[in-house]
């Protein structure tokens, strides 16, 4: 996959800030952080392969989507990047900083913990093949998902029958699945530069581990924002940017 079909350019000058989404998202999901990080630099958007513009298949390998975000950042040619990322956005995010060093600044990862072995997407296929779809409209899809429904009005799309979910729930089950098959330990230990660990306070992540991915890193940091939902980004929007601006402020000093 070329890596910009999935691009998403919001503006900015600069230090290049690369944003990352989670499963079943787009790019276009950070929309309200991306207005204020172009205070701090260049900031883009990658829809990873399955996902909005990038309607490309397989195959779904953590490797794989690494290796697309490691291709867009060399692409942008304005030097290593702050890679921000959201759920398996920053799953990549730290794997990246550990297999392509010379491409990162920085990190953040929003909820997202590196083991989940044993976990399996059967508990999940239940709950998303009750959706009502194809929803009736966007205020339809905003009701029916509440405080994330902003969130999943940018994941639809419509089509003659009204909207559906744009990435495919076979392909995101797939990609969910290797998650509970393996752990990503050995990544995190290779992780050399800044990193910032924001975790939701209802998160749904196995306990302590994502202060332990930040204890792992040196000098990372890790910072739990009560209250908030697996998006921490829109449900706690004035927390989310308080964390992320002070610790870019103390990066971009250096």
């Amino acid at each position: 996959m070329h890596p910009r079909e999935g691009l998403v350019d919001f503006g900015g000058e600069g230090q290049p800030i690369v944003l990352l989404h989670g499963l079943m998202g787009r790019a276009t999901t950070w929309w309200r952080v991306a207005r204020w990080l172009t205070a701090y630099g260049h900031v883009v958007g990658l829809d990873a392969r399955g996902h909005g513009r990038a309607r490309r298949d397989g195959p779904w390998s953590t490797e794989d989507f690494v290796a697309d975000v490691a291709e867009l950042v060399t692409g942008l040619g304005e030097g290593p990047a702050v890679v921000i990322g959201h759920s398996m956005g920053g799953l990549h995010a730290w794997v990246l900083a550990a297999t392509h060093p010379e491409l990162v600044r920085a990190v953040v990862v929003e909820d997202m913990a590196p083991d989940q072995r044993g976990r399996t997407v059967e508990t999940w296929r239940g709950y998303f093949e009750s959706w009502p779809v194809p929803f009736t409209c966007l205020a339809h899809v905003r009701e029916f998902f509440g405080s994330t429904g902003d969130y999943f009005a940018e994941c639809v799309e419509e089509r003659a029958d009204g909207y559906h979910l744009i990435a495919d729930l076979e392909d995101l089950y797939e990609i969910a699945a290797e998650w509970g098959r393996r752990d990503y330990w050995s990544f995190v230990d290779k992780v050399r530069c800044p990193l910032l660990v924001v975790e939701a306070g209802d998160t749904a992540m196995p306990a302590g581990q994502q202060a332990e991915l930040a204890g792992r890193v040196p000098g990372g940091r890790h910072v739990v924002i009560p209250g908030a939902g697996h998006v921490v980004h829109d449900d706690a929007p004035q927390e989310y940017r308080g964390a992320v601006e002070a610790f870019l402020s103390e990066v971009l000093a250096r």
